[in-house]
């Protein structure tokens, strides 16, 4: 008789173990969106507004960066091995948010933030003294777009993933 009981409570314990492992897969996507955004929408702007020198501002935004591209890896590589392969992973939409939210921090952090390294090293401390004629400021001003719009691929993403895992793909009725 418990036989039948423990084959009966498997399904049960599996799908419940699965319900909390996609829930926390989507708090983790769903803090570092949050840290994410409040790092872009708050603390880089009052960083620039507040410190007396862009310079030292540059230096605090410089230092949080690669924690939030870092994170950013981690959760997605998280989240997608959470998931599995459950029935919310096979959706495109979920895959897809996890793939750009990966790619999105690993290019900034690996591709674009070494570069943006190497040529600050090359220019003096303050970015301010540096002619905007300067081929060398106009390349900084470009890789620093470049990679706030990885930043923002990378958000996006982790909102694709949480829309499509926390409303799963309905699918019709039968009649």
């Amino acid at each position: 008789m418990s036989g039948g009981l423990v084959v009966t409570d498997a399904p049960r314990t599996d799908a419940a173990v699965g319900d909390v492992r996609a829930t926390v897969s989507l708090l983790l996507v769903a803090m570092w969106g949050g840290a994410a955004l409040l790092f872009t929408t708050v603390v880089a702007p009052a960083a620039f507004a507040v410190l007396p020198q862009r310079m030292l501002a540059g230096a605090v935004v410089g230092r949080v960066l690669p924690v939030v591209f870092v994170s950013g890896m981690i959760v997605a590589g998280a989240a997608g091995l959470l998931r599995g392969r459950s029935a919310a992973t096979r959706s495109w939409p979920w895959r897809v948010g996890i793939a750009l939210l990966f790619a999105g921090c690993a290019v900034a952090q690996f591709a674009i933030g070494p570069r943006i390294q190497r040529l600050r090293a090359e220019l003096p401390a303050n970015l301010e003294e540096v002619p905007v004629t300067d081929p060398r400021r106009a390349e900084f001003g470009k890789l620093h777009g470049v990679s706030v719009a990885f930043m923002g691929l990378g958000m996006v993403g982790a909102l694709v993933a949480l829309g499509a895992g926390a409303w799963p793909a309905r699918r019709p009725v039968d009649p």
